[in-house]
């Protein structure tokens, strides 16, 4: 069988399968058999099909990923990341304090947790309404929250560049290192557009809030768990003392402390954090297993290393494969969650970027800022979904997605940054060799 033939049929298999409704673990699962079994036969391939599932579960290195959703369930669950709001917006004497406190906020928490929803649904949760009570306009405040939440996703620690990292077997620790700068550059740009659309649109913004100040208890509640946790996280994973996954466990543990005793935590919500933590990994653990098999057929029919071949063959330059592939990507996001993709795509894609001469781990940060984009994109941009369900119908979709586009644009420039100024996410981590 040639391997376009297997290409076409597992992209086809796909495409039918998740068209008729199969959830898409399920779905990669399905399309994957018929090929593993001309490969194998039925015996051998329940065989090795059981092994690499095996293989998924036990993986240490995969074990950061429940430790990490674990993290940010327990902070949305408890008052820290309430607090942190609070803080940000209360210590922020300027007109339209309440969107940079939130895009702040959005960045500290992004810090400790990986998760974009998680980031959007626990700071949208407080600040929304706030906002809207405050006399914010709606595709301000709605687009602020929904794009400060994607923070998450760039800003170390992220599940998106740790799942970028097993795929693609690149060091997670200097993915995570490459991803700060351009992180805190995002946050940046967030806040010069709420600044900018200020100006075009005074009243779309009140005047700022004269509410107290926090005091010195106040700021130490609020600031104090995220600064522990990022600090753990940050220096435990760059300094080399641990691995992420050793870094994950006791970031965890340590979040368990401080959200009982700092942030209020019950135990009926520590149970919740820990069934919504497995609820997110039965999926997830589906989707990563299912992945493994989907890129052995792939990896066994040669199809990333033909379609490399194929691409070098055309001879087209870098840099028009480069923008073929985040086009790819951007179209893609709007029909498919980023982790899926990732699963799905990214064993076909980073052979294709190696060969074309790009280095990995700065393409781990282009294709993770494209990700972000995914959860702003119709019609399935989780982010969208998350903050108007927030808003209990009072804001329309519509709006929200009208919110979220100087935001898009915002992360469209940072792409096109990093690509012409590739130290913006490569001199950080040669620093820290």
């Amino acid at each position: 069988m040639e391997w376009y033939h297997v290409g076409l049929g597992l992209l086809t298999l796909l495409v039918i399968l998740i068209g008729i409704g199969l959830p898409i673990p399920f779905a990669l699962a399905l399309a994957s058999l018929p090929f593993l079994l001309h490969i194998q036969g039925w015996s051998t391939a329940l065989v090795s099909t059981e092994l690499k599932l095996w293989g998924v579960w036990i993986d240490y290195v995969l074990l950061a990923v429940p430790l990490f959703v674990f993290l940010g369930e327990l902070i949305g669950r408890s008052t820290i990341g309430t607090n942190l709001y609070e803080l940000m917006h209360r210590g922020v004497r300027v007109r339209g304090s309440a969107a940079y406190g939130s895009i702040a906020a959005c960045a500290g928490f992004g810090a400790v947790c990986g998760s974009s929803m998680v980031g959007s649904l626990t700071i949208g949760g407080v600040a929304l309404p706030e906002m809207q009570k405050l006399g914010y306009n709606k595709r301000l405040s709605s687009g602020v929250l929904a794009a400060g939440g994607t923070l998450s996703v760039l800003i170390p620690p992220s599940l998106i560049l740790l799942f970028y990292g097993i795929v693609t077997d690149t060091s997670i620790g200097e993915l995570f290192i490459a991803g700060i700068i351009p992180g805190l550059l995002l946050t940046a740009l967030f806040a010069i557009t709420v600044y900018v659309w200020g100006r075009i649109a005074p009243r779309h913004i009140p005047d700022s809030d004269h509410s107290r100040w926090p005091t010195v208890r106040e700021f130490l509640v609020a600031f104090g768990p995220i600064f522990l946790i990022g600090l753990v996280i940050t220096v435990s994973i760059y300094t080399g003392i641990a691995t992420p996954t050793e870094a994950a466990a006791v970031s965890a543990l340590l979040t368990t402390i401080l959200a009982f005793t700092v942030g209020g935590l019950s135990f009926q919500g520590f149970k919740d954090a820990l069934y919504s933590t497995m609820r997110t990994m039965g999926y997830l653990g589906l989707l990563l297993s299912a992945g493994i098999l989907f890129g052995f057929v792939l990896t066994y029919y040669r199809v990333p290393q033909e379609v490399s071949e194929l691409f070098r063959a055309l001879e087209l330059s870098p840099v028009m494969i480069l923008a073929m592939v985040i086009v790819f990507y951007i179209v893609l996001g709007m029909f498919l969650e980023p982790v899926s993709m990732t699963f799905i795509t990214l064993p076909t894609i980073f052979p294709l970027m190696h060969a074309a001469g790009y280095d990995l781990i700065w393409f781990g940060i282009v294709y993770t800022i494209t990700m972000e984009i995914a959860v702003l994109t119709p019609p399935v941009g989780l982010n969208l979904y998350v903050i108007q369900g927030i808003s209990r119908g009072t804001i329309p979709i519509g709006d929200v997605i009208k919110g979220c586009l100087p935001f898009l644009a915002c992360m469209v420039a940072l792409i096109a940054a990093v690509i012409f100024f590739p130290g913006i996410a490569l001199w950080l981590p040669s620093v820290m060799k």
